[in-house]
């Protein structure tokens, strides 16, 4: 019933981001929610958004996009979760995770793509195709 505190294990955490699987281990910058950027926002590593953004966002490695989270203008990642509301072009480099509260009013281009029930867009989509991917990426990364 009672435990020895010599016997407790020290409490262990785990990351949300980056995953352990994450390549290249890099930081991740956090968007709060409550939290609204309007413009631009340019970033060389993970972004974590729960707030919103009224402009374009380019994210050099993964965005996550939380419940409740928006962006209004088109994003640029190399790879992409997202259960938020977005309303402009996606474009990913790699893979786009689209999960079940996903809602995506533009046009996707991405290497692959995983939609969950419930998740759902408006728009055209081009999996397998990094042509209209890439040049975006490539311009954000020579500024």
């Amino acid at each position: 019933m009672f435990s020895n505190s010599k016997d407790k294990k020290p409490a262990t955490t785990a990351m949300t981001l980056p995953s352990n699987n994450d390549k290249d281990n890099a930081q991740t910058t956090v968007i709060a929610k409550g939290t609204v950027i309007e413009g631009k926002f340019i970033c060389s590593e993970n972004v974590r958004l729960d707030g919103a953004v009224n402009g374009e966002v380019r994210v050099d490695k993964r965005l996550v996009m939380g419940d409740g989270s928006s962006v209004q203008g088109n994003i640029h990642a190399r790879d992409a979760a997202i259960k938020g509301r977005i309303k402009g072009d996606v474009y990913v480099k790699e893979a786009l995770h689209l999960m079940d509260t996903a809602v995506i009013e533009g046009n996707i281009h991405a290497r692959t793509m995983i939609v969950e029930e419930g998740a759902r867009y408006n728009g055209s989509c081009k999996i397998g195709e990094t042509s209209g991917a890439m040049p975006a990426m490539a311009a954000a990364s020579s500024k």
